[in-house]
């Protein structure tokens, strides 16, 4: 029998972060806290800028976006939200999103399968994504159950399953 695999990436759909800051946008728009602020959110080139005429105003607004995220179901650590910066009169809020499992972080998910995943079970890293395989689904699945009880410092997602 073949072995079984599955790939573990680290990748954010685009559209539910568009659609995540047009809800956003939406509802700072209407809320009374938000009138005559000059408080917005968009995109900015790669970046997502939020801006408004105070600290704690431009921080509700990423606030409001993080909520909108969850509900769409993008974890909050593809995330990378800067701190608020005085530019002329208004704050602003630069946040990127992190896609890709860098090498040292592929390498810290490789020990983990090494040392605490089941036996006969192999890690390779692909470029920015790491191919795990096995003769057994049932170690597959552990694996997977290992690293989601793993509070790591980036967002997985497990796809390819075959």
């Amino acid at each position: 029998m073949a072995d079984s695999s599955f790939d573990i990436v680290s990748k954010v759909d685009r559209m539910e972060v568009d659609n995540a800051i047009n809800q956003a946008s939406r509802e700072i728009s209407t809320r009374y806290d938000f009138k005559n602020v000059g408080a917005s959110i968009g995109w900015s080139g790669e970046k997502i800028e939020l801006k408004a005429d105070g600290e704690e105003r431009v921080k509700a607004i990423l606030d409001v976006f993080q909520s909108k995220l969850v509900a769409r179901k993008v974890s909050l650590k593809a995330l990378d939200a800067g701190d608020p910066q005085l530019s002329g009169k208004e704050y602003k809020i630069f946040a990127t999103i992190k896609e890709g499992i860098s090498q040292e972080n592929a390498k810290k998910i490789s020990k983990i399968i090494r040392d605490e995943g089941p036996k006969g079970v192999k890690a390779q890293i692909q470029g920015e994504e790491l191919r795990v395989s096995s003769k057994s689904r049932d170690d597959l699945q552990a694996v997977q159950a290992l690293l989601r009880d793993k509070d790591l410092d980036f967002a997985v997602q497990f796809v390819n399953y075959r």
